[in-house]
């Protein structure tokens, strides 16, 4: 590959970069996968005003996500098993987006910390938050977020129970992963990233191991992560933990109006319209498809797969957006430098856009751009 143009040629070179089972966990979504293809395809179903002899120059993304300046309404969403990606993953993505001034979000099912990636950056990144059964874990990752600086917390909604995705079932992935044959041999296919696996002491969910009081070590992890989702969570526990938290919060996983005129009675700063890229429940509509209007500060998740689609979801009401696997698919191609790459072609495919739609600030994008 000579050119790298677009998210779909990250997509392919990671493909080629990363073991079948890391790179199909990225790329997998529940069951059918109907609600993972119907996030991208809808976005494309929205077409978009061209405007012409409009002053174009001087153009800005630059908004605000809860009241934070970012360079463009972008955030790189919370991703678990980053670090199976790349070595250190999340510390590298995580130095990508401060420097391109937006915000990182850290999983709670990183494989590098909270204090690794603390380690490694200046400024404020966010954390987001898996509600376990373990409530003293829970309030320790809050606590131990807070000490490290974490501008927001992320509180996921969405994964109560694991939905069944079938690739990761097919390729055997586990956590900790299984060293089969079959998976010795998906690693040996990628010489380049077991060199730099071995490079580093990173290789395990590390805000867990050592910190929950039952995981000790690998051997102990499998059977904790089985029995912690916590399927009694319910509205009340937004309350503690925003009590707990004491600064911004972001609700994830929002898709029903019903829910968002829940989430906005909680008092939370925003919420996220998620379905959690597909992977919980199949034949959901998609994320972009339910934007609610006027209740609350809105993000999108899900289906962004270029500039353009970040524009679409800010003129159809989001304050902000998250890239899940662009980012991942720059981090598994070329690290570091692939993450920062994801953002560039997003930067620019929407600021060209938005200027060949008639507008020259972000702040300005609404439905005129939008072609009914």
């Amino acid at each position: 590959m000579t050119q790298i143009l677009e998210i779909r040629d990250l997509k392919a070179l990671a493909r080629r970069r990363v073991p079948k089972l890391f790179f199909d966990y990225a790329d997998s979504g529940a069951w059918t996968e109907r609600t993972y293809r119907a996030n991208e395809e809808d976005f494309a179903g929205i077409k978009l005003r061209q405007r012409v002899l409009v002053d174009m120059s001087d153009r800005s993304l630059e908004t605000t996500m809860i009241g934070q300046k970012v360079s463009m309404p972008v955030a790189l969403a919370p991703t678990g098993l980053t670090g199976m990606q790349h070595a250190d993953g999340e510390m590298l993505a995580a130095q990508a987006a401060e420097a391109f001034g937006v915000p990182f979000t850290l999983s709670t099912m990183s494989i590098c910390s909270i204090e690794d990636v603390a380690s490694v950056t200046t400024k404020p990144f966010w954390f987001q938050l898996y509600v376990m059964r373990e409530r003293e874990f829970v309030l320790d990752l809050i606590d131990r977020a807070k000490a490290a600086k974490c501008s927001a917390l992320v509180l996921t909604l969405d994964l109560q129970i694991l939905g069944q995705r079938h690739k990761d079932l097919r390729n055997g992935l586990s956590a900790p992963p299984r060293l089969t044959p079959k998976h010795l041999w998906m690693m040996a296919t990628r010489p380049g990233w077991c060199m730099k696996m071995l490079g580093t002491n990173r290789r395990t969910f590390r805000n867990i191991v050592g910190h929950a009081k039952s995981v000790a070590d690998l051997s102990s992890l499998q059977a904790w992560t089985n029995e912690q989702f916590d399927p009694q969570l319910s509205w009340k526990d937004v309350e503690w933990i925003k009590e707990r938290w004491s600064g911004p919060l972001i609700l994830k996983g929002i898709l029903d109006p019903e829910d968002a005129k829940m989430a906005a009675k909680t008092g939370a700063d925003a919420i996220i319209v998620s379905n959690h890229g597909g992977r919980q429940l199949d034949g959901a509509h998609s994320s972009i498809s339910m934007l609610p209007r006027d209740q609350i500060e809105v993000h999108l998740d899900g289906g962004i797969r270029s500039g353009q689609d970040v524009l679409k979801a800010i003129a159809l009401g989001a304050k902000g957006t998250y890239i899940g696997r662009p980012f991942l698919y720059g981090l598994g191609a070329l690290g570091k430098e692939g993450v920062t790459l994801a953002l560039d072609i997003i930067r620019k495919e929407m600021d060209t856009t938005m200027a060949l739609c008639g507008k020259r600030r972000i702040t300005e994008v609404g439905r005129d751009i939008i072609a009914e």
